[in-house]
């Protein structure tokens, strides 16, 4: 199996948390989803466990972080253009997430973040490496 990542997400309404993520286009993974969880096929290799409270308590040593009032993790997830960035945005509020800052544009990188109804940050960015490596803002060699 090639490596992947799966993000577990602690959602309040999973049915909601599914509705959502399914209208950014992103697929539901029957096989991994049961009433406790939905798995949220974003690519090939990027899933997204969607988990109640309970379920998600269940595998912590730490409270779990309130995301109303903190923000425990930064999800960035890049698009092929600007255009794409802002298609996902605009789906992203359409569906019930908020934009909790302005785009961010340093030419040879483009980013808007919108959070999820529970408060999940995503930051959605496009990049042109060849600018930004002229720029000194990637590493060399």
């Amino acid at each position: 199996m090639p490596q992947s990542i799966f993000v577990n997400l602690p959602v309040s309404d999973l049915s909601r948390s599914v509705s959502f993520y399914q209208s950014l286009g992103f697929g539901l993974d029957q096989q991994f989803s049961n009433e406790a969880g939905a798995c949220i096929t974003v690519s090939d290799s990027i899933r997204l466990m969607l988990l109640t409270h309970e379920k998600f308590d269940s595998f912590l040593t730490l409270p779990r972080a309130d995301t109303t009032a903190t923000t425990s993790v930064l999800i960035a997830l890049s698009r092929d253009n600007r255009d794409a960035v802002d298609d996902l945005l605009d789906t992203a509020l359409a569906s019930g997430g908020k934009e909790p800052r302005e785009a961010d544009d340093h030419g040879w990188m483009y980013q808007r973040t919108f959070m999820d109804p529970d408060g999940n940050v995503f930051e959605i960015f496009w990049m042109d490496t060849e600018a930004a490596s002229a720029a000194g803002r990637m590493p060399s060699g």
